[in-house]
């Protein structure tokens, strides 16, 4: 791992996110939507209950995390670059903390400004920050993963609304399916999503951090089996 070739990689790529119009609205839409719902819930976001937060949330990891780290991968990829800077002295942890850097930061600016439009009371607790950060981890394995895999940046639609309404918007399943007691609901509580608002919402133990954790590692692997069947291809 070499800090100056991390840096170059990602100041290069941040210029091309601010660049690039489909990335830089991907990190517009969680605002958008949070302004969306204040005026639903009243002038601040006091009213609005916990479900909505988790989706903005939800929103925001989706939108920005998976889906433009997943556009910059495969944009590598259909230019034929990737390979390149994986020939080169660059390491594949260099090119990957490199990129996810420029997305950390979005999704960061993204996240909190989505939050100040909304403006909930205590939201930035201790374990909140935790489950972002894990859930954000999450995103961005996913989408490296799916970036690494996929051949052109039109591919990434067949993969980008699939991974949001599973992932990123997972509490909405209840609207759909009435009954709790319904088995599509039982396992639906356990995706990424449902444990960080049982953190939220302050109903959590250990059990939701380990959930999520376990979330994290399955999205290493993820990264990892791309990463080989990328290899073998080239």
């Amino acid at each position: 791992m070499n800090i100056t070739r991390i840096m170059a990689i990602f100041e290069k790529d941040l210029k091309e996110f601010l660049k690039n119009m489909m990335l830089f609205t991907s990190a517009l839409i969680p605002i958008i939507l949070a302004f969306f719902f204040t005026n639903i819930g009243g002038e601040t976001g006091e009213g609005l209950p916990p479900e909505i937060l988790a989706i903005i949330a939800g929103v925001v990891f989706s939108a920005v995390s998976f889906s433009a780290i997943m556009t910059m991968i495969a944009e590598e990829n259909e230019k034929d670059t990737l390979r390149g800077l994986l020939q080169s002295p660059a390491t594949f942890i260099d090119i990957i903390l490199g990129k996810s850097m420029v997305i950390g930061l979005m999704t960061i600016i993204s996240l909190v400004l989505s939050i100040l439009v909304i403006q909930p009371e205590n939201y930035w607790t201790f374990e909140n920050i935790v489950s972002l950060i894990l859930l954000g981890i999450f995103f961005i394995n996913l989408g490296i993963g799916i970036g690494l895999l996929v051949e052109s940046v039109a591919t990434t639609s067949v993969y980008l609304i699939p991974i949001m309404f599973i992932f990123g918007f997972t509490p909405y399943i209840e609207l759909i399916i009435t009954n709790p007691d319904s088995i599509v609901v039982k396992i639906a509580e356990y995706f990424p999503l449902y444990q960080h608002l049982f953190i939220l919402s302050g109903d959590a133990g250990i059990r939701e951090f380990i959930i999520l954790a376990a979330w994290v590692a399955v999205s290493f692997v993820v990264v990892l089996s791309a990463f080989r069947a990328k290899k073998t291809d080239d």
